[in-house]
């Protein structure tokens, strides 16, 4: 879903909010919910899940694993719902003819570097003096067609040869 004219050419690219890392932090979250309850149950001694009862699980040192399990579970799934909510990665590549300029663009964590360029692979623009940059996500799955195909395309519109190496 790129934006092109006939001097500049935008591809967006799309960052943490994908229906996979939403459906990652839901299950950590839940999971790991799960996982505090019946640590916590097996302290308090009462059924907070009516699963099973909590006299099953003895608090040390089955309850005490379990609630480490929970909490830790809920750091993690707090930080996937950070990085979904500042959107990292997102972002853009812009291709300018008319004032030879490339800008990449994405967008990082919170804080003193927040914009920058990050490192990717598989598609690369070489530039005289600066080295390779990368112009593809690490979890973009292109097939060698498509991968081949975007390449051409760029190169077209940039009027550059392809080398592949």
């Amino acid at each position: 879903m790129s934006c092109r004219s006939e001097h500049i050419w935008i591809e967006p690219i799309k960052g943490a909010r994908k229906t996979s890392n939403f459906c990652w932090a839901i299950i950590l979250f839940l999971g790991s919910l799960g996982f505090l309850l019946v640590g916590t149950s097996s302290y308090l001694g009462r059924n907070l899940i009516s699963l099973f009862p909590s006299q099953e699980i003895v608090f040390f040192p089955q309850g005490i694993v379990m609630s480490f399990y929970g909490i830790a579970g809920l750091f993690i799934s707090s930080y996937l719902w950070c990085t979904i909510s500042w959107n990292v990665g997102s972002g853009y590549d812009r291709f300018d003819i008319k004032d030879g300029i490339v800008c990449i663009f994405r967008w990082g964590f919170p804080g003193k570097n927040r914009r920058g360029i990050y490192a990717r692979r598989v598609l690369y623009m070489d530039i005289r003096g600066q080295g390779a940059i990368p112009l593809t996500r690490t979890d973009e799955n292109f097939t060698p067609r498509e991968m081949e195909q975007k390449a051409a395309e760029l190169a077209y519109f940039l009027r550059v040869p392809i080398e592949v190496f």
